[in-house]
């Protein structure tokens, strides 16, 4: 990016406070090409130890970004990961060719990795031997400074006044080999990232926040892995409609199957069969694979071989006893949902409302989404369960141990024990 460029973003952000302008004097420059051409894909052992000497001997932070092929494989694996350092230029980087990238991340370890969204990037990194030490979230950044689109794209353009072409998002990154308009794309993605971090860290210093955005991307990078999700068919769309034990076994009898069918092919879940031809069969229950056939979902397109293995988990399910049957709902972890609590508890209704109009307040005050400035769910388990005294040191401490970081608990403890002290105690 040129000094003029520079310039350019530091008044727009300066004038208007961490949002775009309203009105932009000039058109944003499409970033085309990135600036050393398209890289060669590195897919061998040989190629990727001459990039790791390069990153090693580059200075500043690392750009990264990986693509996923969600909606045409199984799982959230990377199968491009892009990478930019000062005095590195750009890689990209096969995975399937160069499954083990730890030599890499190791070289990286002590370098602060500058990433889009982290949270979706980090578990597929990891999974090849990716883990950063320290990050610096440029759309996490962009949430705290106050700016209302957060996407790459959306930053990019309003911070540093060039415009991304994003049409090569959501396709199947999987395909080999990669069409060089979708490498021009990832490359691109990456080409940026260094400059919109370092305008990002000079806002969010002059608004006061830069120590709260490090307490957050610091959270981010040692959050262990999030462990797998209990009972996964329960997500299932359309779930709602199913009301009976029995049709809810079925959904998890053809869940699993057409997990286990799309993990054994390698293809997304939904391409093998769809979440709304499991509810239709887990409603109607058939008898055979002709009542099956007539469903939506299990067309005439369909084998012989497949409807039968459809039909095989219905029957598991119609077999299975009372006791061997799923219970209507997952266990409560945590409090109720709120519209249930003036019933169950209308102190706590009124807790709740009184310390979501307090965080809503600050929220817009801070000019920042109040989910982060505390997590609704912190909010709820705190006021459904107040601490005894409702003072503020025992607030912070429930926050605490809730998981908010300190400038959230500095924020909001004076704010929620106000609230809670308005309020009567819960019985």
């Amino acid at each position: 990016m040129t000094d003029a460029h520079k310039t350019a973003a530091e008044t727009a952000l300066r004038t208007t406070g961490g949002a775009p302008p309203d009105d932009v004097d000039k058109a944003p420059i499409p970033l085309l090409e990135p600036r050393e051409g398209i890289p060669p894909v590195v897919a061998t052992d040989e190629a990727l130890a001459d990039v790791v000497a390069a990153f090693a001997a580059g200075t500043g932070p690392v750009a990264v970004d990986a693509e996923r092929a969600s909606g045409y494989r199984y799982g959230q694996r990377a199968y491009l990961v892009q990478l930019r350092r000062e005095g590195a230029g750009s890689a990209l980087i096969d995975p399937v060719g160069c499954p083990d990238l730890s030599g890499l991340g190791e070289v990286l370890s002590d370098t602060e990795w500058i990433l889009h969204a982290a949270t979706q990037d980090l578990p597929c990194l990891r999974e090849i031997g990716m883990v950063p030490s320290r990050i610096f979230d440029t759309e996490l950044a962009g949430r705290l400074a106050g700016f209302p689109r957060v996407g790459l794209g959306a930053m990019v353009e309003s911070v540093l006044g060039f415009a991304l072409e994003k049409g090569h998002s959501a396709v199947d990154w999987s395909t080999r080999p990669l069409p060089e308009p979708w490498l021009r794309y990832a490359a691109l993605d990456v080409e940026l990232l260094v400059d919109l971090r370092d305008a990002l860290e000079k806002e969010l210093d002059r608004q006061g926040k830069l120590e709260w955005a490090r307490e957050e991307f610091d959270a981010i990078a040692s959050a262990p892995p999030a462990p797998p999700r209990k009972d996964p068919w329960r997500r299932t769309s359309g779930m709602h409609k199913v009301r009976r034990r029995r049709q809810m076994a079925a959904v998890r009898e053809l869940w699993t199957a057409r997990d286990a069918v799309a993990q054994r092919r390698d293809v997304s879940p939904g391409k093998v069969l769809s979440d709304s031809a499991i509810i239709e069969a887990s409603l109607a229950l058939p008898a055979h694979v002709t009542a099956l056939t007539a469903l939506p979902g299990f067309g005439h397109r369909m084998g012989r071989r497949q409807l039968e293995q459809w039909q095989a988990a219905v029957d598991r399910a119609k077999a299975l006893s009372e006791a061997e049957l799923p219970q209507p709902g997952q266990p409560l972890q945590g409090p109720p949902p709120p519209r249930s609590w003036a019933d169950k508890d209308p102190a706590a209704a009124a807790r709740l409302s009184a310390a979501r109009a307090a965080v809503s307040e600050l929220a817009e005050r801070l000019n920042m989404p109040q989910e982060n400035l505390i997590t609704p769910d912190t909010v709820r388990r705190v006021c459904w369960e107040p601490p005894g005294d409702r003072s503020e040191g025992a607030v912070a401490e429930a926050l605490a141990s809730f998981g908010a970081r300190r400038w959230q608990i500095e924020q909001v403890t004076p704010l929620l024990s106000a609230a809670l002290t308005a309020t009567p105690t819960k019985p």
